[in-house]
């Protein structure tokens, strides 16, 4: 178990573990049942990778409208006063017209060996009105002591990104801080065992899905093969 310690510039944006929101940007509570529209929270290895980091919320009162009109880079919100003398404000500024930046002022300290990494929210990826802004994959070592700006993509032409207030706008996942693996080819053995793997849970399929196969509205066939999988293997790992 790691622990990630923060640092708050504005309490206002504490951070927590990503959670999926159902109802919400995960969809609906539709259940794993005929005639049910299929919801990103019915794929578990969507539902783990969305869950395997920290969301960041929008800290603001005001919300912040992003736009691109006419090539041209566009903030838009009612600001005010800087709450604090000194402060940039507003918190966001242009970065070369194709990205602009928001001035965090967020402190995560990890332990060694660790890196953080910004990325979108998972909400961009069920977000059907292209209004969820998009952060910009960013490491940063854990010696630097503030993570002082995230970077965004700016909108297409004619397009809006929204920030609005308690709104979760990135996602941060904790990572070895440095990519120590190489790639190479499994050899006879290896690949040998893990099509045997694969020939054995397709063979197996309609014992593993038993009474967990569904058909959407789309017409799509799903089972709980995966499911029952993950659930067995889980339990595997706590016994060893």
């Amino acid at each position: 178990m790691h622990t990630v310690k923060y640092r708050l510039n504005d309490p206002r944006l504490a951070p927590r573990r990503t959670k999926l929101e159902i109802p919400g940007w995960a969809g609906s509570r539709d259940p794993r049942k005929d005639g049910s529209h299929e919801q990103v929270w019915h794929c578990v290895p969507f539902s783990e990778g969305a869950q395997y980091g920290i969301e960041l919320f929008y800290p603001y009162d005001n919300e912040l409208r992003v736009s691109t009109r006419d090539g041209t880079l566009r903030l838009e919100g009612d600001w005010g006063e800087p709450p604090a003398p000194g402060l940039q404000w507003p918190p966001f500024r242009n970065f070369g017209d194709s990205y602009y930046t928001y001035q965090l002022l967020l402190d995560l300290k990890l332990e060694k060996g660790l890196a953080i990494r910004t990325e979108p929210h998972p909400r961009f990826y069920t977000d059907r009105s292209d209004t969820v802004p998009i952060a910009v994959p960013a490491l940063v070592r854990n010696w630097w002591p503030m993570l002082f700006f995230c970077v965004f993509k700016s909108p297409a032409e004619g397009c809006t990104h929204i920030f609005r207030p308690a709104e979760p706008f990135a996602q941060i996942i904790v990572i070895p801080e440095e990519a120590n693996f190489e790639l190479s080819p499994m050899n006879e053995e290896e690949a040998a065992e893990r099509e045997l793997q694969a020939r054995r849970i397709y063979a197996n399929r309609p014992n593993l899905a038993a009474g967990t196969e569904w058909t959407s509205t789309t017409d799509t066939v799903f089972d709980g093969t995966y499911r029952h999988l993950h659930r067995a293997a889980k339990d595997k790992a706590r016994q060893d």
